[in-house]
């Protein structure tokens, strides 16, 4: 009796440790699976604001009646260079790019009220930024819009005040 006794519990003792095993290796390959299936999913990146206050000091490339194209440097949060299209009325409405030092570019438009027609014209508006490439792929924002255009040479300096980037 007492024999029967331990050969029943080493049996139990046996069949425990092979359910324990096979219950670790099972969870191990449940664990390796999950870890393999997780690291093959796509990450999702953290959206970034970012305050912009830039200027923008632009020189004429060509005219056409009331159409400007102009180029220059950009200062101050994202600088860079920009190409900027304005149609310039009693109303100023604007295309830009700005090619981000350091990679990247961003797009958008604007449009102003004109407040003079004198030798300096200025305006004052909103901006929204509707995209970009690079970094600023799935960029968007908007801000306010200065400006003013020297009408000898049509050279502009514009500034971008309480901008906000989302990308």
């Amino acid at each position: 009796m007492m024999q029967q006794l331990r050969a029943s519990r080493r049996a139990i003792a046996s069949t425990a440790a092979f359910l324990a095993l096979t219950l670790v290796t099972l969870a191990g390959g449940y664990v390796v699976s999950s870890a393999a299936q997780t690291s093959a999913l796509p990450r999702a990146q953290a959206a970034r604001t970012l305050k912009v206050n830039d200027t923008g000091y632009l020189h004429l490339l060509h005219a056409s009646g009331s159409i400007l194209s102009e180029v220059g440097s950009v200062s101050g949060t994202l600088p860079g260079t920009a190409s900027v299209r304005l149609d310039v009325g009693e109303t100023v409405t604007a295309s830009f790019t700005i090619h981000v030092r350091g990679g990247g570019s961003i797009t958008g438009r604007g449009s102003a009220i004109l407040h003079s027609s004198g030798r300096y014209s200025s305006f004052a508006g909103t901006l929204s930024v509707t995209g970009g490439t690079g970094r600023f792929a799935h960029t968007h924002g908007a801000g306010k819009l200065y400006g003013v255009i020297e009408r000898r040479s049509d050279s502009l300096t514009v500034q971008t005040r309480e901008g906000m980037l989302h990308y």
